[in-house]
């Protein structure tokens, strides 16, 4: 007998998300399943549950960054053992034949990665559902193991927010001697914060936000800026070697462009839509900027970043709630009422 998930879903585009049940697969030989544990709340999952981004199908279970404690493995399993505990980020497959793939960027892959969630599975055409539910079913080889020190509460995040600030940050080789700045400080700027000082880094906050000053130094940052301070801008003028901007819409990057020195470059990992205004094309040529993009990170890197997190204690700032609590969780994340992510507690939800 099929087990029923209970879980929160995205019904429409304009009404909130409601108590929904649905089925997960039964094992296959490389699967693991495993009871979810905690699973953090992405700005993501706002624009894809409220279809922002015109790509939404429903039913929709959000949530793409989530850990729990395994409970069964399939007959060929050998990476996991059941009572270990496991995480599953923005992917759950990929081609695993592409030079992206082999080169262990399965973020990348040329035919597209399998998302955890709005998606469909290519081999028996079932929806995939994502976190806000009790369990998941995966394939070991795109679960991570959670260290044992981390706690397994605020390791969720780190699934999402975590790898997309750390694997740009190790890609462009930020380090000492860089003068970095990130820019919009929520669920993934403070976690950009204090990866870039732990790889030795001068690192500023820059925020629209003047009530987040206060965290620059709990955070780790040596200092703060205040975009909207236009003179706090231009005393900043030509002096970061490296911006990271986490803003998850359409922002000005011009603003942010004039802080940068000859050959700077500006990585975007927040908005992932068209961004308006425009940019100075002169202006850019005339100091060699760059402008870039990321993308969250492949398998081998996200273990690597969950290990160092736990190795130099790099955690993120949550506030945990129940899944009743969703609704209110989302609009409170859209005005920026949250430090600085939300995680949800499935033990304490569906009560």
């Amino acid at each position: 007998m099929v087990k029923k998930i209970k879980s929160y879903a995205a019904i429409a585009a304009d009404k909130p998300l409601e108590y929904y049940e649905f089925e997960r697969r039964e094992l296959r030989p490389h699967d693991i399943e495993f009871d979810i544990l905690y699973c953090g709340v992405c700005h993501s999952d706002v624009h894809q549950a409220r279809n922002e981004w015109g790509i939404s199908v429903y039913p929709m279970v959000p949530g793409h960054e989530f850990v729990g404690r395994v409970t069964r493995i399939g007959k060929e399993v050998s990476k996991f053992k059941v009572d270990d505990l496991a995480g599953v980020g923005c992917m759950v497959d990929s081609c695993r034949k592409c030079a992206s793939c082999l080169a262990g960027l399965e973020q990348y892959c040329e035919r597209g990665m399998l998302q955890t969630y709005n998606a469909v599975d290519p081999i028996d055409g079932l929806k995939i559902q994502g976190g806000y539910s009790q369990t998941e079913v995966v394939d070991e080889n795109y679960a991570l193991h959670i260290p044992k020190l981390m706690d397994p509460a605020k390791a969720a995040p780190l699934l999402c927010s975590g790898i997309t600030t750390y694997s740009p940050l190790r890609h462009w080789k930020v380090g000492a001697g860089h003068k970095v700045g990130v820019v919009g400080i929520g669920g993934l700027g403070h976690m950009a914060v204090q990866y870039a000082k732990s790889f030795g880094a001068e690192v500023y906050m820059i925020t629209m936000t003047s009530g987040k000053v206060s965290d620059a130094a709990e955070l780790g940052a040596d200092g703060a800026i205040i975009a909207t301070d236009l003179a706090a801008m231009k005393a900043q003028a030509n002096s970061f070697d490296f911006l990271l901007s986490t803003i998850p819409q359409s922002h000005d990057l011009q603003l942010y462009l004039n802080l940068l020195k000859q050959g700077g470059t500006l990585i975007i990992v927040g908005a992932l839509t068209q961004i308006e205004p425009g940019i100075n094309g002169m202006n850019m040529a005339g100091r060699r900027l760059s402008i870039g993009t990321s993308l969250i990170g492949g398998i081998k890197e996200t273990q690597e970043m969950l290990d160092y997190s736990a190795k130099n204690n790099i955690a993120p700032l949550i506030e945990l709630i129940k899944i009743e609590d969703i609704n209110t969780a989302f609009d409170r994340m859209v005005n920026k009422d949250v430090r600085y992510r939300f995680v949800i507690d499935l033990k304490a939800s569906f009560k």
